[in-house]
């Protein structure tokens, strides 16, 4: 099973999507991580640059239908830049609670600091991964909003520093 597989069947089948929703337009340029199980991959998660002259905001996958992600208040503030967002983060439930999750992320952030020169990190997270990303150091920024098909969700955002 390949990293694509992981993110549909974790992200967007439980959800009734199509394959191909799993697809972001920004896949070839981002930074891609994942932990691997046997031949199976277990966790898997992406960062990207936003660029320069973006809000943030952005189709919630590629093709028709996307549901569009809000933007985020703190890169108004240029100081803030160059910032990346995380997305696509997702374990397989038979995976859950081993580190897998805590291991991309981290591999995600470092990476981000090194190959963008990421100051900030930026992520959408679902409601029920919330304390997991604060378990990491994330800070909730906004109030809570619904991802069309998708569900309610909070703005987190995150510091980076080298480890």
């Amino acid at each position: 099973m390949s990293y694509f597989d992981c993110r549909f069947d974790v992200l967007r089948l439980p959800l009734g999507f199509e394959r191909g929703a799993e697809l972001l337009t920004d896949d070839e340029s981002a930074i891609h991580a994942w932990i691997k199980g046997g031949q199976q991959v277990l966790s898997v998660g992406r960062a990207h640059l936003i660029p320069e002259d973006s809000d943030g905001s952005a189709p919630d996958h590629a093709g028709p239908g996307a549901s569009t992600c809000p933007a985020f208040g703190p890169l108004s503030d240029e100081s803030n830049r160059p910032a990346i967002q995380i997305r696509q983060m997702g374990t397989r439930d038979e995976a859950q609670r081993k580190g897998h999750a805590s291991q991309v992320l981290n591999a995600l952030e470092q990476a981000s600091i090194t190959h963008f020169s990421a100051k900030i990190g930026l992520l959408q997270a679902r409601e029920a991964a919330i304390p997991f990303y604060q378990s990491q150091g994330w800070v909730v920024i906004d109030e809570p909003y619904s991802i069309d098909k998708i569900g309610p969700h909070r703005s987190m955002m995150k510091h980076l520093k080298l480890n």
